[in-house]
């Protein structure tokens, strides 16, 4: 089995999320996408009621996608969702793992890397698919990576200038997000009155 794994908060999914993971499961070799929404991500603030709402968005977003599936993973503890914990979880749970996990990141998450937690060992684990979050990736300054022994491809996809805080930011001015997400999200982020509040 080939695991492709797309974790991030999601706070709102939105439509270049899911285009991202069109996109993987199009262009490489695997069944199946997992989005692991982060539970407690490290760095940000965020409350456990608005955890459940975004774990729920993302469960309706993919819904009735094939090839789309959804993990609790980072739900079952009460600690930080660091990666690297996470993906040694996800290797004890899918023994049958072909090859390494495939990690779906941004360019801009990716040139942080090296100060996530445990990255050392998390380079070892993960193949990262690297997805433009500039107008122009200048490949070449990525060569440092390779020197660091990161296994990665970066991906051919265009950048779409489109992110959560923008979304977040949009609700909170009362502007119209109904083509940038999902018809089911935006019900759902209308029938609970997310992200009104600049505390969320």
């Amino acid at each position: 089995m080939k695991l492709c794994v797309y974790c991030g908060t999601f706070n709102p999914i939105h439509n270049v999320h899911l285009a991202v993971a069109n996109y993987t499961k199009t262009h490489f070799d695997f069944d199946n996408i997992l989005f692991i929404p982060a539970y407690k991500p490290p760095h940000k603030n965020i409350d456990d009621e608005l955890a459940n709402h975004r774990y729920n968005m993302v469960k309706l977003a993919i819904q009735g996608v094939p090839g789309f599936n959804i993990s609790n993973i980072e739900y079952r503890s009460d600690k930080f969702s660091y990666t690297y914990n996470t993906v040694k979880e996800l290797y004890r749970m899918y023994p049958a793992i072909e090859g390494k996990i495939n990690f779906i990141i941004g360019t801009d998450a990716f040139k942080e890397i090296q100060s996530w937690y445990n990255a050392e060992k998390l380079k070892e684990l993960l193949r990262f698919i690297v997805f433009p979050r500039e107008e122009k990736v200048k490949r070449e300054k990525y060569d440092y990576f390779k020197n660091l022994g990161y296994d990665f491809i970066i991906t051919d996809m265009p950048y779409i200038n489109l992110s959560s805080t923008v979304l977040r930011s949009r609700i909170r001015n009362n502007k119209p997000i109904g083509t940038l997400v999902p018809k089911q999200v935006l019900d759902y982020i209308n029938k609970h009155g997310l992200y009104k509040d600049e505390n969320n």
